[in-house]
């Protein structure tokens, strides 16, 4: 198994991410695709959140995305190519969408390196470097609000589907360290997200009662900074099944939780839902008000 400590860089890797002050970590619901193009409260909360980062000063050398839709087999793979191709990993949405592109640049030799330091709680392997993935919409369509200009490099981590959710958060306490080498950490999903449910006509303040129900038990986990108790979601009875029949846009979360240093206030925003199946909340941690 590899030795390297979760708490600690290797020395190599200060070649490529310096030292920096503790980069905030995020989980955001990102929603329908449609919310990159619609002047929505959503898109709007995205674009702040980027300025503030810019006024308070906050550079990152690298953002570091687990998307809800990068997932793989059993294995975790970073993407490792220099200039990533921008993904619509979606259909029957206007042509708008199909042509908005985030040309930012990948960071192949940090890709590399973490691949080789990092490694699977499985069983200690080191991750894949991948050469053909990219920027999916869980990343892109929250990225070109936040940074529209796509001069930060940004590398995506996969989602090895089927294991345990523990697992998921025990990967996320290995990104920790990442944080204090300038790397901005981002989890995108949605902390409820059930589509076979969606009314599209409903209101933001309009959910399910099983998705304010489900919103409600992440929201005490949040407050509590009982985060290790996320990965539990599948014991929460009856309306953990219908928040996430898969669970491919929940784990993100666990990703960015699990990067949370102790002792770490979430400020939590988008508190309301989508089409009554999906909420928006999101939290970041590490950012002062």
């Amino acid at each position: 198994m590899n030795s390297t400590s979760s708490s600690l860089l290797p020395e190599q890797l200060l070649q490529q991410l310096k030292p920096s002050p503790r980069m905030p970590v995020m989980f955001l619901g990102h929603g329908s695709p449609m919310n990159v193009i619609e002047d929505t409260h959503w898109r709007q909360s995205w674009k702040a959140l980027g300025q503030e980062l810019t006024a308070k000063g906050i550079a990152p050398q690298l953002i570091l995305c687990v998307s809800a839709h990068w997932l793989t087999e059993s294995d975790w793979a970073l993407t490792g190519m220099a200039q990533p191709r921008t993904i619509h990993d979606f259909g029957g949405f206007p042509q708008e969408l199909f042509d908005q592109q985030y040309p930012a640049p990948g960071a192949p030799e940090v890709a590399r390196q973490l691949a080789a330091e990092l490694h699977s709680p499985l069983d200690g392997s080191a991750l894949l470097v991948d050469q053909k993935w990219g920027f999916d919409h869980g990343t892109w369509s929250v990225l070109l609000p936040m940074f529209p200009e796509a001069s930060i490099p940004v590398m995506q981590l996969s989602m090895p589907y089927g294991l345990a959710p523990e697992k998921h958060f025990e990967m996320g306490r290995q990104l920790r360290a990442l944080r204090d080498r300038g790397v901005l950490i981002v989890g995108s999903g949605n902390i409820v997200h059930n589509l076979r449910a969606m009314q599209r006509g409903a209101s933001d303040n309009q959910a399910y009662d099983w998705t304010i129900q489900f919103d409600t038990e992440v929201q005490q986990r949040l407050d509590s900074g009982n985060l290790a108790d996320l990965s539990t979601f599948l014991d929460w009875g009856p309306q953990a099944r219908l928040a996430h029949p898969t669970h491919d846009h929940y784990l993100p979360l666990l990703y960015a939780a699990g990067a949370v240093q102790e002792g770490e206030a979430p400020r939590v925003f988008n508190t309301a839902y989508q089409y009554a199946a999906l909420s928006m909340r999101s939290a970041i941690w590490g950012l002062s008000a």
